[in-house]
């Protein structure tokens, strides 16, 4: 609903940046907004592309609440995020330079929990289509951990396999 007390809330999209900014603005509830890094910049209908940074952090205001963001969209992002950090603790991006960057398994392991322990919870609530990929991210990364280890966890016991089931 728009009104002189309610700013337009414009369409969250995948990718696109969430911060939390508190109370939602001129609104008497516990509500938490979440803002686009795609918001409209202003009220002057400048499209977002062509905004500067400045008017960009003015609009930030009238950004987006949280309430109005599905939930499979907070779970997939929330998944894609956990996925990407474990990929890289698990060793699979590289630096700057384009050398490979040094695993971090301790890192690794709390992220590959969290991860299987969403994805096998959220599942059922998810449908099979946005699921399955996030398994066969979830399988991937258990994968490389197992790869990176030099000492391999017993099969059952790796991370995330307290979920998943032994991964092979």
């Amino acid at each position: 609903m728009v009104g002189p007390d309610r700013p337009e809330v414009v369409r969250w999209e995948t990718g696109s940046a969430c911060a939390i900014l508190g109370k939602a603005p001129n609104r008497g509830d516990d509500r938490v907004s979440a803002v686009s890094d795609r918001a409209s910049a202003s009220s002057n209908d400048v499209p977002p592309e062509q905004a500067s940074p400045e008017e960009m952090s003015a609009g930030s205001a009238a950004g987006l609440d949280i309430a109005d963001v599905p939930a499979v969209e907070v779970v997939l992002t929330v998944a894609m995020h956990l996925l990407t950090a474990s990929a890289v603790a698990c060793g699979l991006a590289t630096n700057d330079d384009g050398s490979p960057r040094e695993a971090d398994l301790a890192e690794a392991r709390v992220l590959i929990n969290a991860l299987a322990a969403l994805v096998t919870a959220s599942a059922p609530d998810l449908g099979s289509m946005h699921a399955a990929p996030l398994r066969d991210g979830l399988t991937t990364v258990q994968r490389a951990f197992r790869e990176a280890s030099s000492i391999p966890d017993p099969p059952g016991e790796g991370p995330g396999e307290r979920w998943t089931g032994p991964i092979t």
